[in-house]
């Protein structure tokens, strides 16, 4: 009985948690369609090994990694130049479509790129990234702040050349 029950949690925490997961793969692979095939493959990994989860918490983050590593065994696999598709949902655009921000999450690692994802856009708290990442807070902590330093580094207008500095 103890499985049919974490199998239903698991049913019910995908389907609650299906755009969100869209999203981190689309965080990915900047492709509508390849987004989707990650998670419809996630699903089914998770629903066909939904009794290897222990405890009913830990759910959500065995979720978070089976997509996060769908999508890094997708990347790997197909070794394609990451398209910048639009990302629809009830047939409006997305505010995740602000394309220097998405440009600017593909100078970050895959680890950063996770954690800036995990953080912002699904707003998870850092011990909860931890968990998911297996890492110590801490080394989330620091992670996220040299992910950040990098992305306003690259999202601050440069100056043009020629301009002259007034002060």
């Amino acid at each position: 009985m103890r499985t049919d029950n974490i199998q239903k949690k698991v049913e019910e925490t995908v389907l609650s948690s299906y755009e969100a997961m869209y999203r981190l793969a689309y965080t990915y692979v900047r492709s509508e369609a390849d987004a989707l095939d990650i998670v419809q493959e996630s699903v089914y990994k998770a629903i066909k090994h939904s009794s290897s989860v222990k405890k009913e918490a830990y759910i959500k983050t065995w979720l978070w990694r089976i997509v996060m590593n769908t999508a890094l065994d997708f990347i790997r696999k197909s070794k394609k130049e990451i398209a910048s598709d639009t990302f629809y949902e009830d047939g409006k655009e997305d505010s995740y479509q602000d394309f220097d921000t998405l440009d600017a999450l593909n100078t970050l690692t895959e680890k950063e790129k996770t954690v800036v994802a995990l953080r912002f856009f699904e707003e998870l708290k850092l011990n909860e990234i931890a968990e998911i990442l297996n890492e110590n807070p801490n080394t989330v902590k620091t992670i996220l702040y040299r992910s950040l330093k990098k992305l306003k580094r690259k999202l601050e207008p440069q100056p043009t050349e020629g301009a002259q500095k007034y002060e």
